[in-house]
């Protein structure tokens, strides 16, 4: 009997704990099952001969809940890997294991993403699996240092790449020479002639080709590894095609030294070491392209400083980033790089951030101020307090956040996944059965294994396998230049299909901190006093729009006057004496139950009001003295960003808990034609739920605790930089900068990768789908031209080159212009 805990997502009251518990209770061999709805979890002890945990969490699913176990997500460095097929065998491989949850493996990374139940399986149980399908999985520590070694190790493989190509050309360009030359008329040496001597023209061709295939000795013995472990992959077809022109040749040569010299015309020596040779260069140049696609996580990774200076028993000690501690006060120069989040104690200065939020104009830091580690210090000497340190920093979380992009697959690739699996077995058979199709239809055994080799070499499972994860890499690399960091490839993909967004209101479309924007006077009141008797009223009150109206007049820099006798009034004001003078400040309904005439100020509150504003009355000494009026303002580029969605056809809603007058009034001023005011924060969900039920993809834009279910519940949950962790672990995107002009960058970013992707699939396909047929002699059969292996062998090198550098072309992408 095995006893479990569950976590339970989506639970609201009691009556959701009995439907858990009743849809599990009534599975075979549970024997008890218990839900805490203050935990969320669900406790269940059951027979694991007859049911499963995977039978527990469908059971909760249907029910309309879901069932998470204690998952931990690790990242696994795989080595040995070539193509498509790899990655499929490596997936199939811990897929298949008790305990694992999800597995993704991204060939141009050449990364394993793992989800798993620690309580089930091990990390050494992963790395078994790995090894016993004929690879290698390394865990994936991500330090600095750990980066630097595995960019050190890319560049190592790069370098080795070449110099295999470097050794196969040496030897490949005279082979190629002698074995082909003579029949345009160059002229070889009698002594190689295959004319007067041919033995020697045999057995000059084998001396070259040998260390040609030595050079190419990974293909040999990856392909045949994986072959005989029943997983063939892309090597295996280049072993095998070039090994059969190798072994005839090898056989023909021992014939010309046994007399039979019409075999000399028969030779494929230099089909073998221009075939090995071209596809050598195909990875070298494919190895450079994967580097550059993950240039964005060096980027980041190179942003942060080595050293910190901090004070350490009243003196300033020089530390590596590492030894830095939470609570450490950390000295930075004009100049340098903030070391690690903080929060400043002394100075002022104004600090870069543009590496890690994409904004251009230095950000003003004071006191109390927080500062971003790896930004940088422009002009001032700061002290600060270390608050985040090590993996917990603002660019370990978007460093982060790529590579989980990154190791992550979009639903588009499926369909790529499900023919990579099949492909190379497919290819061999095919290669095969065309082979003896030609053969027994009367050609020559010459011409059948020209047919065998040619399938064998043209197939390109790596164009496959590297179409989408190429592209997801450099778009979400792109997007992290542009301070828009994108989960997955999945919230990737599915962005380009929104039609409807909704925009919280409250610190999304506004700044969602009330401002002073009107300043109304009478009875010859000048409008510098009045807000200066007004903030010295508010000075003691807690009330946002006093606190608004006080900030307004620390802004102007105006003294405060000396105040007695405070005295708030619920639901009406306060009154205050200021340096003598009796203050009133206040609603409708304090003026009138004093007894103080408006005049004319009821019209224009009336109209402030109209506009979205909150308009306070002001009376000195029981006499109307003025309005002023207090906004949450609209952030700046709120109304551009709106028309730009519209103008790309998507619907535009606002969501607010606002009453419904200042809601109109603020999508008035921003364009919106559909509001939801007066919403309650539980609700807001619902309402997002509401116009997916009209069949819509829904993307909401929020930045509070109380948009969190919404950004969950919407397809695409879009959460603002500046808003709360709870806002942004909801969300799929993460927008660094709160301005609301990224929203359309995600579309069009999104548009354009899923763009980019299904260009790579087609041209992947396609090459597959033209290239296998013309190998296996369709277009010969109608009087065409038949594949030369070399010709196949070239084209095979540059599909893959071809697919990564249409993936590449995304790093020119930038925002349209309104």
């Amino acid at each position: 009997m095995a006893t479990k805990t569950f976590n339970i997502e989506g639970m609201t009251c009691a009556s959701c704990v009995q439907t858990v518990e009743k849809a599990t209770k009534k599975l075979p061999g549970v024997q008890e099952s218990n839900v805490n709805l203050a935990t969320e979890k669900l406790n269940i002890s059951f027979d694991e001969n007859a049911v499963s945990a995977q039978d527990i969490q469908n059971a909760v699913n249907k029910a309309g809940y879901k069932a998470l176990t204690d998952v931990e997500q690790k990242s696994f460095a795989i080595t040995g890997m070539t193509c498509a097929s790899c990655v499929q065998t490596v997936e199939k491989a811990t897929r298949k294991m008790d305990g694992v949850i999800e597995s993704n493996v991204n060939l141009a990374t050449e990364k394993l993403t793992i989800q798993y139940d620690p309580t089930v399986v091990s990390v050494s149980d992963i790395t078994q699996a790995v090894s016993n399908a004929g690879y290698e999985a390394h865990e994936d520590l991500e330090t600095p240092d750990s980066v630097n070694e595995e960019k050190d190790k890319k560049q190592q493989k790069i370098k080795s790449i070449w110099t295999r190509f470097l050794g196969s050309a040496i030897f490949t360009i005279p082979l190629f020479y002698i074995a082909m030359g003579h029949m345009i008329g160059l002229p070889l040496p009698e002594i190689i002639d295959p004319m007067v001597n041919p033995e020697w023209f045999s057995l000059i061709q084998l001396i070259l080709t040998i260390p040609v295939m030595i050079y190419g000795l990974n293909f040999f013995t990856v392909g045949y590894k994986t072959l005989f472990r029943g997983h063939p992959n892309m090597d295996s077809l280049v072993a095998l095609g070039t090994n059969a022109a190798f072994v005839y040749s090898l056989g023909a040569t021992i014939a010309i030294w046994l007399g039979h010299t019409s075999y000399a015309g028969n030779l494929y020596y230099e089909s073998t070491a221009v075939i090995l040779t071209l596809i050598t260069l195909g990875k070298y140049l494919e190895a450079r392209s994967m580097g550059k696609t993950s240039a964005a996580i060096e980027k980041l990774m190179g942003l942060a400083p080595k050293t910190a200076m901090v004070v350490r028993n009243g003196e300033e000690v020089e530390i590596s980033v590492e030894e830095v501690v939470a609570g450490d006060t950390i000295i930075v120069k004009p100049g340098e790089k903030i070391p690690v989040d903080g929060v400043v104690l002394e100075g002022k200065t104004s600090i870069d951030e543009s590496m890690l939020t994409g904004e251009s104009i230095p950000v003003e830091k004071n006191a109390g101020d927080n500062v971003i580690g790896a930004s940088i210090n422009k002009n001032g000497t700061i002290r600060y307090k270390a608050t985040k340190v090590g993996k917990d920093t603002a660019l370990s979380q978007i460093i982060k956040l790529v590579e989980d992009a990154q190791g992550s697959k979009a639903p588009i690739a499926k369909m790529a996944d499900i023919i990579s699996g099949y492909f190379v077995p497919i290819v061999i058979v095919l290669a095969i059965i065309s082979g003896s199709a030609w053969y027994f239809g009367g050609e020559t055994g010459l011409f059948a294994l020209t047919i065998v080799i040619s399938i064998l070499i043209i197939a390109c499972p790596c164009a496959l396998g590297l179409a989408t994860p190429t592209a997801i890499m450099v778009g979400t690399g792109k997007g992290a230049e542009n301070g828009v960091l994108i989960k997955s490839g999945g919230a990737l993909e599915t962005t380009h299909k929104i039609q409807t967004i909704v925009f919280d209101k409250t610190g999304t479309i506004t700044e969602g901190k009330p401002k002073v924007t009107d300043i109304i006077t009478v009875n010859g009141i000048l409008e510098t006093e009045l807000l200066q008797l007004t903030a010295s009223a508010e000075k003691g009150s807690e009330h946002p729009l006093g606190e608004a109206i006080v900030k307004g007049a620390e802004e102007k820099a105006l003294d405060f006057m000396k105040t007695e006798n405070f005295n708030a009034i619920p639901g009406h004001g306060i009154e205050v004496t200021v340096d003598g003078k009796v203050i009133l400040a206040g609603n409708r309904k304090l003026m009138d139950v004093r007894n103080i005439s408006l005049d004319t100020l009821a019209i224009t509150s009336d109209e402030l009001a109209g506009q979205g504003k909150t308009p306070m009355y002001i009376a000195i000494n029981n006499q109307i003295a003025g309005i002023i009026a207090v906004a949450d303002t609209v952030k700046e580029n709120s109304l551009k960003a709106i028309e730009k969605l519209q103008k790309m056809g998507i619907e535009v809603a606002m969501i607010t808990g606002d009453n419904k007058g200042t809601a109109e009034a603020i999508a008035k001023q921003v364009g919106i034609d559909r509001v939801f005011s007066e919403v309650l924060p539980e609700d807001k969900a619902n309402e997002v739920k509401k116009l997916q039920a009209e069949g819509k993809k829904v993307a909401m834009v929020g930045d509070g605790i109380n948009d969190a279910p919404a950004l969950a519940q919407a397809d695409i949950g879009i959460a603002i930089g500046s808003g709360t962790d709870v806002a942004m672990e909801s969300a799929d995107i993460i927008l660094m900068r709160s301005d609301l002009m990224d929203v359309p960058t995600a579309v069009e970013l999104s548009k354009s990768t899923i763009r980019n992707i299904k260009q790579n699939l087609f041209w992947a396909f396609g090459y597959n789908i033209l290239g296998i047929p013309f190998a296996m002699g369709i277009f010969y059969l109608f009087g065409g031209p038949l594949l030369n292996p070399m010709v196949a062998g070239a084209a095979m090198a540059l599909s893959s080159v071809s697919v990564l550098s249409n993936a590449l072309r995304l790093k020119r992408f930038k925002p349209s212009a309104v």
